[in-house]
């Protein structure tokens, strides 16, 4: 299968199934989606749901954030992985907003990576899900999940990243992202992917390989 045919049946399965996929951190602002990715690296969304109403409440806005220190913060995120860390960037981040930007998230990906706690990652997450851009987050699930597919045969997350991007039609690559990660948190796992249950076999090169390799092993 070319690769073309099968990003054409990729999105094509999606948007039909999933037309309205969406993150599944709970916010209600840009600010505090902002403060939930730079929470979530490394730690589950579930476990960030948890934590975030008791800091929301507390830190309404940018300035409420700017005026506390990195220990106050900490109390409120203590059992998420890291928090030490990124107590200091949630208020380092609050800060710049502050002085910087009029306390007001920026869309363009450049600024979103001068705050503290802010990577390529967590910028693209924002710009595609705040502002529609056209901007592909690969975390582990997106990586993963998109080479075993086919979509891709990028060694790093940027590489990855500009396949999606250069391959993806344009208008669904914000909303791409969001497909490759819930297909591989319920259905693409890492461990054991459910190959079973999932719709893509068709054009999943890794089920292709599992099914030859099985087909050999019992002939």
């Amino acid at each position: 299968m070319l690769k073309k045919e099968r990003y054409r049946q990729f999105v094509a399965h999606f948007s039909a199934r999933q037309p309205d996929a969406e993150t599944e951190l709970i916010y209600h602002n840009p600010f505090q989606l902002l403060i939930a990715v730079i929470l979530s690296a490394q730690c589950t969304d579930k476990r960030i749901n948890m934590v975030t109403p008791a800091l929301f409440q507390r830190f309404p806005t940018p300035t409420a954030l700017a005026e506390v220190s990195a220990d106050e913060v900490f109390d409120y995120i203590r059992s998420i992985s890291y928090p030490n860390n990124k107590a200091k960037h949630l208020v380092g981040m609050a800060n710049m907003l502050v002085k910087d930007f009029n306390s007001e998230v920026p869309s363009d990906i450049n600024d979103l990576q001068k705050l503290p706690g802010v990577g390529r990652k967590t910028a693209n997450v924002i710009a595609s899900v705040i502002y529609n851009a056209p901007a592909m987050a690969v975390d582990t699930h997106v990586f993963r999940v998109a080479r075993r597919i086919g979509l891709t045969t990028g060694k790093t997350p940027l590489a990855v990243e500009l396949d999606l991007v250069r391959n993806l039609p344009q208008h669904t690559i914000h909303i791409a992202h969001h497909w490759l990660i819930l297909h591989g948190r319920y259905v693409c796992v890492a461990r054991s992917p459910k190959c079973s249950i999932c719709e893509l076999t068709s054009i999943c090169k890794y089920y292709e390989r599992q099914f030859k390799t099985n087909n050999v092993s019992e002939s």
